[in-house]
């Protein structure tokens, strides 16, 4: 019987260690959790659970064996030993034996003490096991085993490997997602993350803004640069959403760098600014008029400068001053041809008794004008009239002298009047002298005589 008694528990052994040595060889994956052959992981508990292998394997034990389950693994007994209850038969207290003193040495051997009873079924010696990802301490405590920091996890190497009670789990770094069990960079840019500029890299993201912008502290939005701060312009400074623009003040123009202004040249617009000359300055532009004239009060015409008027001239006190544009002239005093008498201070008349004066005009009057250059023509500039009247006398009016160039003709206005008329423009500076001759005619006594108008006329340099 002890023979059998062995046997079962040598068979009993050696299934435990053949089962133990599969048990090592055999790791099932779990999620997030490894259990070892035997056992189950429960997701409900979160636990490596046993497996009762007598239910769930078919045929485990086979003839007259039956199936006993154990934890994480299974023991096949027989079946007559196993239903043979446990009697321990408790030994006799030990009578010791002593040998007969008197009887001298015996050559009998002391009795060997009784040994302990077997019990009729194999002992299972159960052991403390701990779940899987825990390890069994030297205390007897299970502690949790980092699969991470021994590295045996089963993260890919593109995943990241954290550390739970009792397993682990794969992740992904920030700036992937799992996909497909492989770990995949995260376009950020896709998803708006940047406001204005993005620029995706591995694993994250970098937000820019355009020129005109600064990148706020959250590193995401953009807010508007005041530029103007920074006075980049020469002049004034108008803030825009972005960027900014320079304006000049007035008289001045923005140049191409578009900061800053430069003097806007205003003579070079048009010859008619000034009616003389127009001289740049910074900023603005004035005009000047030649000797003679000066700047009206619109700031661009030339009045003449009356000279006689103001007595800045230099004519003596017997001569006469005769202001015209842009200049003056001293009349020196009348002084009359020979046969000629002054009358008044500027007639002279030759008298018709005199027998000298009879081919001679009558009277001869003195008279000075002013002729602006270049005047526009046709244009009355002298006008000529008989001052008295006689019956059945008419008068003739003509330009005896002075008009080589045919500048000039006279339009007869009435019977007593004539009007000398411009025909072409003259330039100045020049003086010309004219002889209006009025010829009177009366048939009726057969008389016919002259006078004289002796216009001078002064043209100026300029236009006005």
């Amino acid at each position: 019987m002890l023979f059998d008694v062995r046997a079962v528990r040598f068979c009993a052994s050696a299934r435990m260690l053949a089962a133990l040595v599969f048990i090592l060889l055999r790791i099932q994956p779990g999620h997030g959790q490894t259990c070892t052959q035997g056992f189950d992981y429960d997701r409900r508990s979160r636990q490596c659970i046993d497996v009762d292998e007598c239910r769930t394997l078919p045929d485990a034990c086979r003839g007259d064996m039956r199936c006993v389950n154990q934890n994480g693994g299974y023991l096949c007994i027989p079946r007559a030993m196993y239903n043979q209850p446990y009697r321990p038969e408790l030994p006799a207290p030990p009578q010791p034996l002593y040998p007969d003193s008197s009887a001298g040495v015996s050559d009998t051997f002391l009795p060997e003490p009784p040994r302990s009873v077997e019990p009729s079924y194999p002992r299972v010696v159960s052991t403390a096991q701990c779940l899987l990802g825990y390890a069994l301490a030297a205390d007897g405590t299970c502690n949790d085993i980092d699969e991470c920091e021994t590295n045996s996890h089963h993260c890919n190497p593109t995943q990241v490997c954290i550390n739970t009670s009792g397993g682990y789990t794969c992740s992904c770094t920030e700036g992937y997602w799992l996909i497909g069990g492989q770990c995949q960079d995260i376009d950020e840019c896709r998803y708006g993350y940047c406001q204005q500029l993005c620029a995706n890299v591995p694993g994250s993201y970098s937000c820019s803004c355009n020129p005109g912008f600064v990148l706020n502290p959250d590193s995401r939005t953009c807010e508007d640069v005041d530029e103007c701060d920074e006075k980049p312009c020469s002049h004034s400074c108008f803030n825009t959403y972005g960027s900014f623009m320079c304006s000049c003040e007035e008289g001045f123009e923005l140049a191409s760098d578009g900061t800053s202004c430069i003097d806007l040249d205003e003579c070079s617009f048009s010859e008619f600014l000034c009616q003389y000359r127009c001289v740049n300055t910074a900023g603005s532009f004035s005009c000047i008029c030649p000797p003679g004239y000066y700047v009206y009060e619109d700031g661009r015409s030339c009045e003449d400068f009356n000279e006689c008027d103001t007595g800045n001239n230099t004519c003596t006190t017997a001569q006469v001053c005769f202001n015209f544009q842009g200049g003056y002239t001293c009349l020196d005093p009348l002084q009359c041809s020979r046969h000629y008498v002054e009358v008044s201070d500027n007639q002279c008349m030759c008298a018709a008794e005199n027998p000298a004066c009879r081919d001679k005009p009558f009277t001869i009057l003195y008279r000075h004008m002013d002729l602006s250059s270049g005047r526009s023509v046709p244009t009355d500039i002298f006008q000529m009239q008989a001052t008295t009247r006689y019956p059945g006398v008419f008068y003739i009016f003509q330009i005896k002298s002075g008009n080589e160039g045919r500048e000039f003709y006279m339009r007869q206005t009435s019977n007593v009047s004539a009007t000398l008329v411009l025909t072409r423009p003259i330039k100045g500076p020049k003086k010309l002298v004219l002889d209006l001759e009025m010829v009177t005619v009366n048939n009726v006594i057969n008389f016919r005589g002259s006078s004289i108008i002796r216009l001078t006329i002064f043209v100026s340099e300029h236009p006005f």
